[in-house]
């Protein structure tokens, strides 16, 4: 993760970790940009989403950390993206479960991923005192992986050449004591391409680590370390501006069923529309068309949307589709963010 600048050098701080994620595994015949659109929109909730936040620790022994903590969500929320969080008391109603195990580092699951993880255990943790800017910048950073967005420093874009055995040797003494695998994973491997969005690379980036000098060959301005302030960056708030822009108020468009309402839309774009049964019953709501995309419907309870299925048919020849029983006089909104339109490059969505 990133660091502030003021931080003493005899002072060696702690990095933060993620887990490794694992690739689709893709037929031969797809073509790059197809499995890239896959690769990088999978890390990335459905716009609208609200995730819900829960904290495995007790208020009065680790309450001042959970106020960064909340202080760094409402940072990225302040950006006026279109997710929203929201803080649950209890593990099993949340997506996000944030622990404070001294010990274990400072790390998180990207994106989605979390989906993956049992519903009591950690998705993000916090093994070092958050209070301090260090700290602060920790939350940012950490919460930066859980909206989806990777480590910049293994960017393959940056054009880095490090110095690995003195990465090796450095990031293998205390504070952290990283195996080799450890260090590989975290800094000196290249993110695959199809992980990739754009071309540049952000050295000031809240997902950015800092690195003294020694330790980079080149570029040569960099000889000497990189030092991002720890703060969102302007390339920060305009990526996660891009993949959650501000939705356009709760005046959606009405899904009606048996009839297809014609999409089009770019790779990453998504559609939105309120659905409101007349009557009680399983219905299908699907995609029509060729293309990739993830689908899901919410429930509106009491303000808040809250899921109940999805579907993801990337990589697939068939639509995303999912049975669902909802209930007349309730309220519900179907959301469908485009991967790739791979033929016709037109698609629709229908509810029967």
């Amino acid at each position: 993760m990133s660091q502030p600048q003021d931080t003493s050098p005899s002072q060696p701080l702690s990095y933060c970790s993620t887990y490794p994620r694992s690739l689709p595994q893709f037929r031969p015949d797809l073509t790059f940009d197809r499995q890239r659109a896959i690769v990088v929109t999978a890390s990335k909730w459905v716009n609208g989403t609200v995730l819900h936040y829960h904290f495995l620790a007790d208020e009065a022994e680790h309450g001042d950390q959970m106020d960064v903590v909340r202080g760094a969500f409402a940072e990225w929320k302040d950006l006026g993206i279109g997710l929203s969080f929201t803080e649950v008391a209890e593990a099993s109603e949340s997506e996000v479960r944030i622990g404070f195990q001294a010990g274990d580092g400072s790390w998180s699951y990207v994106g989605r991923d979390v989906l993956g993880i049992g519903a009591t255990e950690r998705t993000m943790n916090f093994g070092w005192d958050l209070t301090t800017p260090y700290g602060h910048t920790t939350a940012r950073h950490e919460i930066g992986h859980t909206l989806g967005m990777p480590h910049e420093h293994q960017n393959p874009n940056a054009g880095i050449t490090w110095d690995e055995e003195a990465v090796y040797e450095f990031l293998g003494g205390p504070p952290n004591n990283w195996p080799r695998e450890t260090t590989f994973h975290n800094v000196l491997r290249k993110l695959d391409p199809r992980e990739v969005e754009g071309g540049n690379w952000d050295p000031d980036s809240i997902m950015e680590y800092q690195f003294p000098g020694g330790l980079i060959l080149a570029p040569e301005e960099y000889k000497d370390g990189i030092f991002p302030p720890g703060t969102l960056s302007a390339d920060d708030q305009a990526y996660i501006r891009y993949w959650y822009p501000p939705l356009d108020g709760d005046d959606l468009p009405d899904l009606t069923p048996f009839q297809s309402v014609p999409l089009s839309l770019t790779p990453g774009q998504q559609a939105d529309f309120a659905f409101r049964p007349e009557a009680s019953r399983e219905f299908n709501v699907g995609t029509f068309g060729s293309a990739d995309a993830v689908l899901v419907v919410f429930e509106d309870v009491d303000g808040e949307l809250r899921f109940l299925a999805g579907d993801d048919d990337s990589g697939e020849d068939r639509n995303a589709l999912v049975k669902v029983k909802l209930v007349a006089g309730r309220s519900y909104v179907v959301r469908i963010r485009l991967y790739y339109a791979w033929a016709s490059g037109q698609t629709a969505v229908m509810a029967w």
